[in-house]
C-alpha cells in the first residue's frame, strides 16, 4: 500500500491535487487532497473522496460492445466483441461515409468528461488529419470567456489563494459549497483572520448563499443591470477610483453619461431587487478596498451572458480593487501556463476551410437543420468521447431524434452505459484518470499539474489516446502525434510551451506554479488589450455571428427568454452537490444523497396551483415537457424555478431529461449554451 500524487480530471475550476492510495496494481483505496499544493491545501469534495466507488463500480464497461438490439435500450441490446472487430468496424464505416458523402459527414464529438489535455483534446488530431467536420466547443465556457476577455483581454485574473487575504468575497453566479469547496476553504481563512464577509449573487438561495452575510437574488439573466446600477452608485456618490479609471481604462465622458441613466430604480425593475438593496450592496463593495469578486459560470449561461460577464468585470475597474492584495476579480486562470497544444491537437494540419459545427446545437445538426449543416452533407458518422449529449445537450428531444436516425453510425468511448452509449452502434470501454497519463491546467488556480497512471486498467479498457492512435492507423491518418506515448506527448508539449520536459517541470513536485508577480496578476502592468487598458467598450463586432443591437457599453441586454403569459416562469438548471454534469449519477452513494430530481418552486406558486409540497408537477414549453417532484422553496423570486443537476433521463416522465426544455439557441456574440435561460409553464401532473 502506498500513496501517489495525481490530479482530479473533472470539469471543475478547482482541478484538485490528489493523493491516492494504491492498494495493489489494480486497486485504489482512499483519495484525499494534497496538502503540499497550496490551493487544494488538503481539501477536496466528497464526490472525489469516494472515487474508488467509480473506479471499481460493478457496472463499469470492461469490453467492446456491438449493438444487436434497438437503440436506447441499454446494455441488454449489446453483445461483447473483440477490440480488433470493434476498431475495424468503426474505421470501415468512417471510410465508407467519407467515400460516399465526403469527409465532413464524419463528426468527432467530445467535451470535458476529463479535463486532461492529452485524453480530452487528442480527438482533434484525428479530426484535423482526416478533414472531418470541426467542432465549435460552446457548451460550457464560451459566453463567460467572451465576456471576460471583452474587458481584460485574456482569461486570467487574481490568484485564487488571495481569497484568504480579502475583506469581502463576492461569489457571483456560483455555488462553491457544492461545486468548488476550495473557494470556501480559503474564504474561511480570511473570515477567521480578518473578519471577512461573504456576499453571494445568485438567482436562488444556494447552500453558499445560506452561509453568506448578504444574499443578492436577482432574476436570471439580469446581472448586467445590477452591475450597471452599482457603477451608477459608485460614480454618483464619489466612491469610484477616478485615478484608476483614468490611468488603466478607456472610461470617458460618454461612459459617464451612460451610467448616469442606469439608476438603482431602473435596475430594480429589471432584476426584481429593491433599489435600496442595490445601493447598500454597491456601497459595501466600493468602501471595501480588499474586495474580491469570484465570477463563475452560472450567470453567464444566458443569451446575454457575455454582456453580463463583461458588466461584472467592470466593477473592480470602477472601485480600483485591482490595486489591492485580496482585491480585484477572478473568472479563470487557464491562460497562465501558456500551453502550446499544436502536437496534441494536430493544429499544424488543421484546415480552417472545413466546416465548423456547433457542439451545443447537436440536436439541430443531427436533424439536418440547414442553418447548421450549411451546404455540406448531413452527419452520417460520429466518434464520441468524454461527454453524454443525450443528457447534457440542449433540446434533448431533438438530440434523441437525431441519434435515432437509421443512417447515422455512432461509436461511443465511455466508462459506463450512458444514455448516449445506449444509442451507439459500437461502444468502447474507457480508462479513468488513475489508469492513464495526462496533464492538467486549471481555471480556479495557477498550477499546471501532472497525473500519472497509478493502477492498471480493468478488463479491456483503453485510454482515449490509445484508441485515437489505433483508429488513425486503420484510417491512414498521418501525424507524428499518433505514434507518441502519452508521456511523450506531455513532454513535447511542455517543451513547446517553455516549461522544459516532464522531468524539468515536475522535478520536485506533481505541480508547477505558474503564478506571476502581484502587478501582473492584478493587471497593474496593463491589461492584455492593444492599448493595455481595461475596455468598458467591448468590440463585439469582431465576432462573425454578432447580432445587431448588442450594447456598446455595459448594460442590460434584453435578449433573454423572458417570461410571458404562456410561459410565466423562468427556469435555472443549476449544478447539484453530488453529481457533476452527468458524472457520478451511476454512484449509489450520490444517487442516495440526491434522492430524486426536484423543482424548487415558491410556496405561493404551489398554493395557487393547489399542489402540495413533494407532489408531482409537469414543467414544459414549446420544446417539450418533463414530470418531476416539486419542493416548496422560498429562496427564489416568485416567478423563478430551479432544478438542480443533470439526472439521467429515465428519472423524468416521458424518458427525456430536464434539458428537453433548454434551448439550443446560441448566446451572443460568439455562441454558447443557454442552460439558465428558459421560460416555462408549470402544471399539476395529470397522474398526481
Amino acid at each position: 500500500m502506498s500513496f501517489h500524487h495525481s490530479t482530479c480530471p473533472h470539469d471543475c475550476p478547482s482541478v484538485c491535487a490528489l493523493e491516492i492510495e494504491r492498494l495493489d496494481p489494480h486497486t485504489i483505496g482512499k483519495v484525499r487532497g494534497a496538502r503540499g499544493q497550496t490551493y487544494t491545501a488538503g481539501t477536496i469534495c466528497a464526490k472525489v473522496s469516494r472515487y474508488a466507488e467509480r473506479v471499481h463500480h460493478p457496472q463499469r464497461l470492461l469490453a467492446p460492445l456491438k449493438r444487436v438490439g434497438e437503440k436506447g435500450v441499454g446494455r441488454e441490446a449489446f453483445v461483447e466483441i473483440g477490440w480488433d472487430e470493434a476498431l475495424a468496424t468503426v474505421a470501415s464505416r468512417f471510410e465508407t461515409v467519407a467515400r460516399e458523402h465526403g469527409a465532413e459527414a464524419v463528426w468527432p464529438y467530445f467535451y470535458a468528461g476529463t479535463m486532461g489535455l492529452v485524453q480530452r483534446d487528442g480527438i482533434e488530431r484525428l479530426r484535423h488529419a482526416m478533414g472531418y467536420s470541426r467542432q465549435k466547443s460552446t457548451i460550457c465556457v464560451t459566453l463567460a470567456d467572451t465576456g471576460w476577455k471583452a474587458g481584460c483581454g485574456v482569461k486570467r485574473g487574481v490568484d485564487g489563494r488571495e481569497i484568504a487575504e480579502t475583506d469581502l468575497l463576492i461569489v457571483w453566479g456560483g455555488n462553491p459549497v457544492h461545486t468548488q469547496v476550495n473557494v470556501m476553504h480559503h474564504y474561511s481563512v480570511a473570515r477567521k483572520a480578518r473578519g471577512a464577509k461573504l456576499v453571494v449573487v445568485d438567482p436562488y438561495r444556494t447552500a453558499t448563499a445560506e452561509k453568506a452575510d448578504r444574499h443578492v437574488m436577482p432574476k436570471p439573466g439580469t446581472d448586467g443591470a445590477l452591475a450597471c446600477a452599482m457603477i451608477h452608485v459608485m460614480l454618483a456618490e464619489g466612491l469610484a477610483d477616478r485615478d484608476y479609471l483614468a490611468r488603466y481604462t478607456d472610461f470617458d465622458e460618454a461612459a459617464e453619461r451612460h451610467f448616469a441613466d442606469r439608476t438603482p430604480a431602473w435596475a430594480a425593475g429589471i432584476t426584481g431587487l429593491a433599489a435600496a438593496q442595490i445601493v447598500d450592496f454597491a456601497r459595501e463593495y466600493a468602501t471595501t478596498p480588499r474586495s474580491f469578486i469570484r465570477a463563475q459560470h452560472g450567470f453567464s449561461r444566458s443569451r446575454n451572458g457575455a454582456v453580463n460577464m463583461h458588466a461584472v468585470s467592470c466593477l473592480p475597474a470602477v472601485s480600483g480593487a485591482w490595486r489591492h492584495r485580496g482585491g480585484g476579480a477572478l473568472y479563470g486562470n487557464t491562460a497562465l501556463p501558456g500551453i502550446d497544444q499544436t502536437t496534441i491537437m494536430g493544429l499544424d494540419v488543421m484546415d480552417r476551410s472545413v466546416r465548423l459545427l456547433d457542439q451545443s446545437r447537436i440536436g439541430p445538426v443531427l436533424t439536418n437543420d440547414p442553418a447548421d449543416i450549411g451546404d455540406g452533407p448531413p452527419v452520417h458518422a460520429m466518434l464520441i468521447q468524454n461527454t453524454n449529449p443525450m443528457a447534457v445537450a440542449p433540446e434533448t428531444a431533438k438530440v434523441r431524434e437525431g441519434f435515432l436516425r437509421d443512417d447515422l453510425f455512432v461509436c461511443v468511448h465511455e466508462q459506463f452505459m450512458t444514455e448516449t452509449a445506449a444509442m451507439a452502434d459500437i461502444v468502447l470501454p474507457a480508462t479513468m484518470f488513475v489508469e492513464h497519463d495526462d496533464i492538467y491546467t486549471a481555471s480556479g488556480h495557477t498550477y499546471l499539474q501532472l497525473g500519472r497512471r497509478i493502477i492498471e486498467p480493468p478488463g479491456q479498457c483503453r485510454s482515449n489516446h490509445r484508441v485515437i492512435g489505433e483508429l488513425a492507423r486503420r484510417l491512414g491518418a498521418e501525424h507524428r502525434g499518433f505514434a507518441m506515448t502519452e508521456l511523450e506527448l506531455i513532454d513535447e508539449t511542455l517543451r513547446d510551451s517553455g516549461h522544459g520536459g516532464v522531468d524539468h517541470a515536475f522535478a520536485k513536485e506533481n505541480w508547477l506554479d505558474c503564478v506571476r508577480d502581484f502587478d501582473d496578476m492584478h493587471f497593474l502592468n496593463g491589461f492584455a488589450t492593444a492599448d493595455r487598458r481595461f475596455h468598458f467598450r467591448p468590440d463585439w463586432q469582431r465576432y462573425s455571428d454578432c447580432p445587431p443591437g448588442m450594447p456598446l457599453l455595459p448594460d442590460h441586454y434584453d435578449a433573454i427568454d423572458n417570461a410571458d403569459a404562456e410561459h410565466p416562469f423562468r427556469m435555472v438548471t443549476a449544478p447539484s452537490r453530488w453529481f457533476l454534469n452527468s458524472t457520478f449519477t451511476e454512484s449509489d452513494n450520490s444517487r442516495r444523497r440526491e434522492g430524486q430530481p426536484r423543482a424548487k418552486i415558491h410556496p405561493d406558486v404551489l398554493a395557487e396551483l393547489d399542489v402540495a409540497d413533494g407532489a408531482t408537477v409537469t414543467i414544459g414549453n414549446r420544446r417539450g415537457a418533463v414530470t418531476l417532484a416539486c419542493q416548496a422553496f422560498d429562496g427564489v423570486q416568485r416567478d423563478v424555478i430551479v432544478v438542480e443537476s443533470v439526472w439521467p433521463n429515465r428519472h423524468f416522465g416521458g424518458g427525456v431529461g430536464i434539458n428537453t426544455l433548454t434551448s439550443a439557441d446560441p448566446g451572443a456574440p460568439d455562441g454558447g449554451a443557454v442552460f439558465h435561460d428558459t421560460a416555462v409553464w408549470i402544471r399539476p401532473a395529470l397522474d398526481a
